[in-house]
């Protein structure tokens, strides 16, 4: 994505007339394809909405009417306030230009902050540009299972838990930890995940695969290099997918049972811990870590909606990738991510390309770069891939 930086002028020294023309144009840019016009009428009606009086009448078309008009409102207020800080930039350098030297260099750190906080916030709208799936915007489930490697693939699911736990953190994101089963000797066998926030799914639908690691191995006695594998499942998440979602009763086996791992003063020690089996598909998810086995239950017929409407979304893209015809795998192996610790230092998507030699900043949860760019590819290469 495009990032502004204050562009040079004939004699070397900034232009700011010229950055804020070129913020202007990425400006006129992000109103077209978010649709400001369309938000601002949007924005209207769910203004008059949020003043009836009888709103709260019905909790659950309360909580959708707030959640829209503060998405709507934020979006609209941002672009707003982008027009007013770069024009008022432009406006300040000519005055302070007029009145000389000194009056300038006086203004010039502030307009220069202001010009790369546009810079950035355009960087981050520039990004909703990529999104193409119809649940990009919304929330995900994300879920981690240990493959390939005995304990060392164990200990690696568990580190890219805590990667995606700190990228969401990053975000200013929410997660719910819903399952962490745990390793033999370390690490996690598995984990699932709702990451609450706008364009959660979009995001970490780059993420989606296979992840490889190559390190020296601290279970191995005698330290030898040891590739291991993760993998990484998404899976759009919306709070009423239960209601468009038919699930016979008598199509689950429910099985009860202690939650383990680390609870803190809140960990259950009675079999609250459920989990469901959807024995039409084998579909299986469990939760264990709200309070009572009946919150445990509700939430995993959440999290089942959901992987059940995913279903019906792959089954009927499946149809229509037969209809066309058989495509070429855009992939090399198995693995759409290497992530190499030793002998050199090296995080690799084998889609894009992209990579860094900063490992621990990746597993830190560091991952925009990625997503961007696998965002940029996915609409290069297949623009349906997000539907």
């Amino acid at each position: 994505m495009a990032t502004t930086s204050l562009v040079a002028g004939g004699d070397g020294d900034p232009d700011v007339i010229a950055t804020v023309v070129e913020l202007n144009a990425r400006l006129d840019a992000a109103r077209e394809y978010l649709h400001l016009a369309a938000l601002e009428a949007e924005l209207a009606d769910l203004e008059v909405a949020v003043a009836t009086p009888d709103l709260w009448n019905d909790a659950e078309n309360a909580r959708r009417v707030s959640t829209a008009y503060t998405r709507v409102k934020t979006d609209v207020d941002m672009l707003h306030d982008l027009a007013r800080k770069i024009t008022d930039c432009g406006e300040l350098f000519e005055m302070a230009k007029d009145e000389g030297t000194e009056a300038l260099g006086q203004v010039m750190e502030e307009i220069i902050t202001t010009i790369e906080s546009c810079g950035r916030i355009l960087s981050d709208l520039e990004m909703r540009s990529l999104f193409s799936g119809e649940f990009d915007q919304g929330d995900a489930i994300g879920e981690i299972h240990a493959g390939a490697g005995g304990t060392d693939a164990q200990d690696w699911a568990e580190m890219m838990l805590r990667m995606y736990l700190r990228w969401a953190e990053r975000r200013g994101f929410q997660v719910e930890i819903d399952e962490v089963t745990q390793g033999g000797e370390a690490g996690i066998l598995s984990a699932t995940f709702i990451v609450r926030g706008q364009y959660a799914y979009g995001l970490l639908c780059a993420e989606r695969g296979v992840h490889r690691l190559v390190r020296m191995s601290p279970f191995d006695s005698q330290h030898r290099r040891q590739t291991s594998f993760a993998s990484f499942e998404v899976t759009p998440f919306l709070d009423d997918l239960d209601q468009t979602v038919e699930i016979d009763e008598k199509d689950l086996r429910i099985d009860t049972y202690r939650s383990s791992g680390a609870g803190g003063q809140h960990i259950n020690v009675t079999d609250s811990a459920v989990r469901l089996t959807h024995l039409p598909t084998g579909i299986v998810v469990s939760c264990q870590n709200e309070r009572s086995q009946l919150q445990n239950k509700a939430k995993a017929m959440q999290v089942l909606a959901a992987k059940l409407a995913e279903r019906q979304r792959a089954e009927r893209r499946a149809e229509l990738d037969a209809l066309a015809g058989p495509q070429s795998e855009v992939a090399w192996g198995n693995q759409m991510r290497s992530y190499v610790l030793a002998p050199f230092q090296l995080v690799k998507d084998l889609r894009t390309d992209h990579e860094t030699g900063n490992v621990d900043a990746v597993l830190d949860g560091d991952l925009d770069d990625f997503m961007a760019a696998y965002l940029r590819w996915r609409r290069m290469n297949d623009p349906a891939a997000g539907a």
